[in-house]
């Protein structure tokens, strides 16, 4: 992938173990609060790394990773593959990519950045033929009640196609569909205490899980979601590629 500049910032793949280095200490102290130094896995070896940095500091604003697969067949690799049963989705044919570990740098809450990130996320999807994205999007804490409204406006409108549908896998989840059916959802609610990165994947026609894991090691609730690049709209599509240049 070219580097992206555009504005304050600029957007390029890590170039060695250093730039990796970084985007796991970022990713530390977005997820851990600054319990650890860096936030690292067994995954970080297979994936792509995607900077986003302030182009006259060179300061690392926003970073992700990216699992690239060539179907469904391969989908066990994924790191989302150890809170899910991604069986059904063993059957996709055609090229898939995880984006993971998705974080902005505490206290900036600058829109451009996460533009950026995904003109970033769109050049690699189209540099490599990518037909799904998916990854798992993550809700702060592990208590469901601040987010009930979210949750169940998910469950009514969002969930993933039954064909593809994750299965439960995990120890420990909140299985909101079932139990939220009957709730009613403040809609203002909902769409302020959703994830921005899954208000996106929902912009782009994404869909989720039937069921929220309860990550207590990252400290989250995360649901799996996932979109199908021919289903987002031809408008958005429009606007992402002109994002990515």
């Amino acid at each position: 992938m070219k580097e992206i500049r555009q504005g304050a910032y600029v957007a390029r793949l890590a170039r060695g173990p250093g730039d990796v280095a970084r985007a796991q200490a970022l990713r530390a102290a977005a997820f851990l609060g600054g319990e650890a130094a860096y936030d690292a896995d067994n995954h970080d070896a297979q994936c792509l790394h995607v900077l986003i940095e302030e182009a006259q500091s060179g300061r690392l604003l926003c970073c992700f990773r990216v699992l690239m697969l060539e179907g469904g067949a391969a989908i066990a690799r994924s790191y989302s593959a150890r809170f899910y049963d991604l069986t059904a989705l063993e059957a996709y044919g055609g090229r898939m990519a995880e984006m993971g570990r998705f974080c902005v740098a505490p206290g900036r809450g600058d829109a451009d950045i996460v533009r950026l990130a995904w003109a970033a996320m769109t050049r690699l999807v189209d540099d490599h033929g990518v037909m799904m994205l998916f990854g798992c999007s993550s809700f702060k804490g592990v208590e469901a009640a601040p987010y009930l409204d979210a949750f169940a406006v998910l469950g009514a409108g969002h969930l993933a196609p039954a064909r593809w549908r994750p299965r439960v896998k995990a120890p420990s989840v909140f299985p909101f569909a079932e139990l939220l059916r009957p709730h009613k959802p403040d809609l203002k609610a909902a769409m302020r205490h959703m994830p921005p990165l899954l208000r996106t994947y929902l912009m782009m026609g994404g869909w989720v899980s039937d069921h929220a894991v309860i990550d207590r090691q990252m400290g989250t609730l995360h649901v799996f979601t996932g979109v199908e690049i021919s289903a987002i709209p031809a408008a958005r599509q429009r606007l992402l590629r002109a994002l990515a240049g």
